[in-house]
């Protein structure tokens, strides 16, 4: 007798606002135990002292997840002026000091130089592997390593206010890969200081936004009832900025069975007018979605099947 799944089969996407203090992975755990749901996995890790947005992928939703990991993000997060801590944020250990603290016009003007694809090295303290183990391993027992510079994309960098002479608060659009915790050490550099970061809470990542959100303490006090499902957003809500594509019956039968399907007649020119060879698009049959396809010299090939 084969082994019973444990877990509802629960397909779709939850967005945790996470609390400061527990990893994403224990997050995940509470909300696995909270719906009682077979199969879970996140959209992209926050550090524990960060609170803010945590998608979270239930069933299905799991092959979608690197959409969202992918996807724009914004954060907000404020700065303290005149130390740097070794993992650049409040945790670590204070390893350097200055008494420069820059004004507000000091700030403005060096924040263009941090827009758009700029070098950022990670920090000490972060999941990047060297030399197949986790940096934070390694700087954790105190060995001298070295993590390469890596080129990330900032959007928008803006100072939202000044709290005090030691802090100043920013928000940021960024692309993958960015780490707030070098972008507040790096300001810091470029402005004579040095600074690390206070605070920091991810206000948007793919298309979810805040509007989306339930707190775990609201999720955990709703159990498995039926208004904690309705908390659960659709499969397709992390596929907004992908294209749709609409498959007859019989072409999404062959695309749900791993067979390729053939767009060149005439009559399907209108429907690919504006894919490249190469481009991911989202099939859909009747308005349920069906697979991750790419598209490719003619025709659709499928990437991950939806068993919706």
């Amino acid at each position: 007798m084969g082994r019973k799944t444990k877990g509802r089969p629960i397909n779709g996407w939850i967005v945790i606002d996470k609390p400061a203090g527990p990893t994403s992975t224990q997050v995940v755990g509470r909300v696995r135990r909270a719906l009682d749901a077979r199969k879970v996995g996140h959209g992209g890790t926050l550090d524990p002292l960060a609170t803010g947005l945590l998608p979270i992928a239930l069933g299905e939703a799991t092959k979608t997840v690197p959409f969202v990991m992918d996807g724009a993000k914004t954060y907000r997060f404020t700065v303290r002026w005149g130390q740097a801590r070794a993992t650049d944020d409040a945790e670590g250990e204070i390893v350097a000091t200055s008494d420069a603290r820059p004004g507000a016009g000091e700030i403005q003007a060096v924040l263009p130089g941090f827009v758009g694809l700029v070098e950022q090295v990670p920090p000490a303290f972060s999941a990047i592997k060297v030399a197949g183990r986790r940096a934070y391993d390694m700087a954790r027992a105190r060995e001298t390593f070295v993590l390469a510079p890596r080129r990330v994309e900032i959007a928008r960098l803006e100072l939202v206010r000044i709290e005090d002479a030691d802090h100043a608060t920013f928000e940021v659009d960024c692309g993958k890969g960015a780490y707030m915790r070098s972008l507040a050490r790096d300001l810091g550099r470029a402005l004579g200081t040095c600074a690390y970061i206070t605070a920091l809470r991810r206000l948007a990542v793919g298309p979810f936004t805040e509007d989306h959100a339930i707190s775990l303490e609201s999720l955990e006090g709703l159990g498995h009832s039926a208004a904690a499902s309705g908390a659960v957003l659709p499969v397709e809500t992390a596929l907004d900025d992908i294209p749709a594509l609409a498959l007859t019956e019989s072409e999404a039968g062959r695309l749900r069975c791993g067979q390729a399907v053939s767009v060149l007649a005439r009559a399907n020119r209108e429907r690919l007018r504006e894919l490249s060879s190469g481009d991911t698009v989202y099939a859909t049959c009747g308005g349920r979605p069906v697979a991750l396809a790419r598209y490719e010299a003619g025709d659709i090939r499928p990437v991950r099947v939806l068993n919706l």
